[in-house]
């Protein structure tokens, strides 16, 4: 038992390893060519390295011990009990729960209530997107049991996204595009996708690889409606003030792009405090409706125990390692880069720390492994995987030139929504929710911190450019482009497939 455990973990620790070289091979070329210094914590960045890679192997391994099984159980007896408003009521707490705790987006918030001068309030801006994730998951599980095709949702979310867009303040636009891709966290995105997959599974009639999908798309559309709304109410109610300055904008991107060069031990202790907290509300949610709701005792809840306990111990070694070494020298020389003020060296610098970063992304190793589990092998994770990150590459290229020429963003995202509607047509059905959930899992944990400091070193820098309207809207960017790659994928596997079926 012990032999096979040890050699499961090594398999997951040598993959881990595979995942993270793209991230190495990047931060090298460019500290080394570009930047032509060694960084001064080059022990400090080796170490981190080894302990993301521990991290991610044992995240791997919880998910299929702990999550993945009480989601899809949770599912199951929702089901079996046929009690909608219990189910409605669960999927909006899991939901809200979840996105208030998500640290992404608490540092999002605090982030635009200081560029913005206060107007922006950090706590009403979190609730509001809490709340809209929430109604976003209950919407998603209304759409399972029913059974309607998931590009009718996303298609109306899409008209009415573009349709207050021209209503809200542009102050708020790329906010709200953003907060979109920081809504599903490390540990919510493998949990909501048991959930949809364990109901798909549980009703008659539902294809788990169809129907299971889609519940985390929901989740990054809706923000986007929601916090639009909150930005015209907020505007309306205090018009623009002469206290609103550049100087506090200018102070407020210096603090997301600082530099730390010095690790302090402490934060050892917090962030195992800080991922606690995380997962608690979550952990809170699931064993409060298991027992008070549906009123069952877990199955095997030792091996649910263990695996949650190397969750929560994956996810904060895994963060751990990065504040090690990578997220520091990774800030450094995206700042470094729009200092030079060479544009071509900033979309490569772009386009290559999307691809390498989304790689390496716990919440998209867990939804390939998914995918490729319940289409039964027609997908392939790793070709999802670089599907993906090819799409969040090209959008992040995209989004830094569009900050340099000073374009404004809706107008991008519309040309791109109207791109997703057309391929939508003639994508393979089971493709379709992969790749609507493709959007919301690639900017979490490893590639918010990077691509935010980017965006706004690059607003900062750049004359004309306001940080708090042109800063924001790289996320939207990489949630944005990787729904395009992977409908393409599909459209192109499903070609060969004809192909050979006609040969």
């Amino acid at each position: 038992m012990v032999i096979d455990s040890a050699k499961i973990f090594y398999q997951d620790l040598k993959n881990s390893f595979k995942d993270l070289l793209p991230i190495v091979v990047v931060v090298a070329f460019f500290q080394i060519a570009i930047v032509r210094a060694m960084p001064e914590n080059f022990s400090s960045i080796v170490v981190g390295l080894v302990i993301v890679a521990i991290g991610l192997a044992l995240f791997i391994r919880g998910l299929e011990l702990g999550i993945f099984p009480i989601g899809e159980s949770l599912a199951t007896d929702f089901a079996k009990k046929g009690s909608f408003f219990w189910l409605m009521l669960f999927a909006f707490t899991i939901g809200f729960s979840t996105t208030v705790a998500e640290p992404a987006l608490i540092a999002i918030a605090d982030k635009a209530a200081a560029i913005s001068a206060g107007k922006i309030d950090a706590f009403f801006l979190r609730m509001t997107v809490a709340a809209s994730v929430g109604f976003a998951i209950a919407l998603g599980v209304f759409r399972i049991l029913t059974g309607h095709p998931i590009h009718y949702y996303i298609i109306t979310g899409y008209v009415l996204v573009v349709g207050i867009t021209f209503f809200a303040p542009v102050e708020i636009v790329g906010l709200a595009y953003d907060s979109g891709g920081v809504t599903t966290s490390t540990v919510t995105v493998p949990l909501v996708a048991a959930l949809g997959i364990g109901l798909a599974s549980s009703i008659k009639g539902r294809n788990p690889a169809i129907d299971g999908f889609g519940l985390i798309a929901f989740a990054s559309l809706t923000p986007m409606i929601f916090v639009q709304l909150y930005g015209i109410l907020v505007y309306a109610m205090s018009p623009e003030s002469a206290a609103q300055t550049f100087l506090v904008m200018e102070e407020a991107v210096k603090e997301t792009v600082e530099v730390h060069k010095h690790f302090d031990p402490w934060d050892i202790l917090w962030d195992l405090v800080a991922v606690i907290k995380d997962v608690f509300p979550i952990l809170a949610v699931i064993f409060f409706f298991q027992y008070a709701v549906i009123r069952k005792r877990v199955a095997y809840l030792h091996k649910i125990a263990i695996g949650i306990v190397l969750v929560i111990l994956g996810l904060y070694a895994f963060i751990l390692g990065l504040e090690m070494g990578l997220f520091p020298i990774g800030e450094s020389i995206a700042f470094q880069l729009t200092e030079m003020k060479n544009n071509v060296l900033i979309y490569l610098f772009g386009f290559l720390i999307g691809f390498s970063t989304t790689m390496a992304e716990p919440s998209l190793l867990a939804i390939a492994i998914k995918a490729k589990e319940v289409s039964e092998g027609r997908i392939n994770d790793m070709v999802l995987r670089v599907s993906v990150a090819i799409g969040v590459a090209i959008g992040i290229a995209l989004g830094a030139y569009r900050i340099v020429a000073g374009d404004p963003l809706h107008y991008y995202i519309i040309v791109g929504y109207v791109i997703v509607i057309g391929l939508t047509y003639f994508a393979p059905k089971y493709i379709i929710p992969i790749a609507y959930d493709s959007g919301g899992v690639t900017t979490s944990t490893v590639t918010v911190p990077l691509v935010a400091a980017l965006g706004l070193g690059l607003a900062e820098n750049i004359e004309g450019r306001n940080p708090l309207i042109d800063g924001f809207g790289l996320i939207a960017f990489a949630s944005l482009f990787p729904m395009i790659t992977v409908m393409g994928y599909g459209i192109y596997a499903q070609y060969l497939v004809n192909k050979e079926e006609k040969r």
